[in-house]
C-alpha cells in the first residue's frame, strides 16, 4: 500500500513538473516571435507611405524623416487628451 502511494505521488509530481517546463517553453516562444515583429516607418505627413526601415519621405517636395508608426501613434493620441 505504501509503495502504491509512493509511485502516485510520484508520477503526480513529475507531470506536473513536466506540465510547468511546457508553459515556460509556451512563453519563451511567445516572446521571442513578439521581439522579432518588423518596425514599420511612414511619413507623419502621408501616411500611405510605409517602409521597413528608417529614411526619408519620397514624396516629392517632402523629404521629412521616417518615423516609427507606434511614435507617430502615441503622438496623436496624446495631442487628442490635450484637446
Amino acid at each position: 500500500m505504501k509503495r502504491l502511494i509512493a509511485m502516485v505521488m510520484l508520477c503526480a509530481g513529475l507531470l506536473f513538473f513536466v506540465n510547468v517546463q511546457a508553459q515556460t517553453k509556451i512563453k519563451t516562444d511567445t516572446a521571442k516571435k513578439t521581439k522579432s515583429a518588423k518596425v514599420i516607418y511612414t511619413c507623419p505627413m502621408h501616411h500611405d507611405v510605409v517602409a521597413y526601415k528608417p529614411g526619408k519621405c519620397p514624396k516629392p517636395n517632402c523629404g521629412m524623416a521616417l518615423v516609427k508608426k507606434s511614435d507617430l501613434d502615441k503622438k496623436t493620441a496624446d495631442s487628442k487628451m490635450k484637446m
